[in-house]
């Protein structure tokens, strides 16, 4: 049996629920239980916070678990953890920041009189004291923006995407700490198990398969017999397109071919161009 902890809630849960559900690993959940089963019936799922889930997998309370990259950091978990897969997204980066109209403009303006507001109180302190840094750390569990405005701190050391939510509350970056990811990862004993090793190793082929197929999309088209060699010139595909005959028109051939998804727009204007006609774009759940 297989245990695999994933975040009960936030905004990495949705789309990794999502990603296990395509990969054929669908989740049977029943009400607010903490646990669920699966389609696998040697693959159960914990429900947990995921600041909790690096500690939950290092002592093998789980076999394996989302969370982020951040998060293994603070807990201080990324060495006794084995790195399965990331995820590449939940893209978040943790960044000391000031108030705008604050004389702070980067770590060497920052002095050991400051305090400093956080979630990430470990990861916070290990980075200030390589700089040579010995800040009086207020831990908050959520609101850090708001700290340097009440007089809780004059730093505050949190997490952002885009920086949007820090220039709405008035702040500014001052120093980039670390960058996050969603990560997949396993409890080491469970990977020196080999039938534990077996189901894991199908987990993470699983979740491969769907976000390297979130990459690509297959293109469908019909094509003039003429055109077939200039148009199987520029979609390649991943192991060369599938021309096949049409029954009903002998002048006429159907091509698929697979290619990156950031080429669907120029490819679709070239294919047009050549006299490809009935084309569909389809989006593809697996790749294996």
């Amino acid at each position: 049996m297989i245990l695999l902890a994933l975040p009960n809630k936030g905004r990495i849960s949705k789309p990794v629920n999502e990603i296990l559900e395509k990969a054929g690993l669908k989740i049977s959940v029943h009400g607010r239980s903490l646990f669920a089963k699966t389609v696998d019936e040697e693959i159960k799922v914990m429900f947990a916070r995921a600041k909790d889930i690096p500690e939950f997998v290092r002592d093998g309370v789980a076999d394996v678990g989302v969370t982020g990259y951040d998060l293994m950091l603070e807990r201080g978990t990324e060495d006794e953890l084995e790195m399965l897969l990331d995820f590449k997204f939940g893209n978040a980066r943790l960044v000391i920041a000031a108030p705008e109209n604050s004389p702070v403009n980067s770590i060497d303006d920052i002095t050991n009189k400051m305090k400093i507001a956080t979630e990430f109180p470990g990861l916070t302190k290990r980075y200030l004291e390589s700089k040579g840094l010995d800040l009086e750390i207020i831990e908050l569990s959520g609101a850090t923006e708001i700290a340097p405005f009440i007089g809780v701190s004059d730093l505050i050391c949190d997490l952002t995407s885009t920086g949007t939510t820090l220039k709405l509350n008035r702040l500014k970056e001052v120093d980039n700490v670390v960058s996050s990811t969603t990560r997949l990862v396993a409890n080491k004993k469970s990977m020196d198990d080999h039938l534990k090793r077996v189901k894991i190793d199908q987990i993470v082929s699983g979740i491969k398969s769907v976000l390297y197929a979130q990459t690509k999309r297959l293109v469908m088209m019909n094509a003039p017999k003429s055109k077939v060699s200039e148009i199987t010139a520029i979609i390649p595909g991943m192991g060369g397109p599938t021309v096949s005959e049409i029954l009903s028109n002998n002048d006429m051939f159907a091509i698929n071919a697979v290619i990156d998804e950031n080429k669907v727009f120029e490819t679709v204007s070239n294919l047009e161009k050549l006299g490809a006609r009935d084309i569909l774009v389809l989006p593809i759940e697996r790749i294996l």
